[in-house]
């Protein structure tokens, strides 16, 4: 693991947050005596949600005073160019059922552009980062871990697709595209959230998509992907986690998703 020294006390940084993250994530999932609330938008959030964020700023605060940050629980604090973007639990809905299929999403962004992420997701056993120039890895550790790259697949035909849900698709009046684009690739499975694009990344799915995203359930994906020699994107195909949409893809396929997909300019 080789990031460029610009970001390595950053990546270790990221890395303890994620420690911190998991230790309070798996000490509440499963738990008899879980709290959920409904949000303003309808959407489930947790105590563990909300700790989790709590004890990642502390953190943050101490080690990066300067900095800002943005999460999904306590909006943004600071004004600084260097801003850390968490999502405490990517996959609440899941976290609460007990589906071990959720993630604490941390990522670096500086001047716009996402320079370090971090996806640790402790009920999986998994963690997967990146910072920009060093490659993309998972493992358990930064010392002890495998570089991941996505696959060389370069036909629709022999693609594998991982999405969320086709409600957003149907909402939009997309869904006839993206069913359409389901029909003539070799496998579909919604493997939903976070694990699509890390899949993309690690070469056993080739493209993801989901049509609305926030800033934060993307952030710490970027890197990632693309560092693993991927492409991440929005629905019209401008770079980064800020369109609230995205698709990932091994690079090779990425116009071909587009053109299919066909997202209308007017839903930016």
């Amino acid at each position: 693991m080789k990031p460029r020294m610009k970001y390595l006390d950053d990546l270790r940084l990221a890395h303890v947050l994620a420690d911190q993250a998991d230790a309070v994530t798996m000490s509440r999932f499963r738990s008899d005596d879980l709290k959920v609330a409904t949000k303003e938008d309808m959407t489930p959030v947790t105590d563990a949600d909300r700790t989790t964020e709590e004890t990642i700023r502390r953190q943050l605060s101490t080690a990066r005073s300067r900095d800002s940050v943005y999460g999904e629980e306590m909006g943004t604090t600071g004004r600084s160019s260097r801003v850390w973007v968490i999502d405490p639990i990517d996959g609440t809905k899941n976290f609460l059922r007990g589906v071990p299929v959720w993630a604490t999403l941390i990522a670096l962004v500086e001047e716009g552009e996402v320079v370090v992420g971090v996806v640790s997701a402790p009920a999986l056993g998994q963690r997967w980062w990146a910072a920009k120039g060093g490659g993309a890895f998972t493992g358990t550790s930064l010392q002890r871990n495998r570089q991941i790259h996505v696959s060389n697949i370069s036909k629709l035909e022999d693609a594998s697709l991982s999405y969320s849900s086709l409600t957003g698709w149907k909402e939009r009046e997309r869904l006839p595209h993206f069913m359409s684009l389901m029909d003539d690739v070799w496998r579909t499975r919604a493997y939903g959230d976070f694990w699509s694009y890390m899949m993309v990344a690690e070469g056993v799915v080739d493209i993801a998509a989901e049509p609305e995203l926030e800033a934060y359930d993307m952030a710490a994906l970027v890197p990632i992907v693309e560092e693993a020699g991927g492409r991440f994107s929005s629905l019209l195909g401008d770079p980064g986690p800020w369109a609230g949409n995205a698709v990932a893809t091994n690079g090779l396929l990425h116009e071909e998703v587009l053109d299919r997909l066909d997202w209308p300019e007017e839903e930016e």
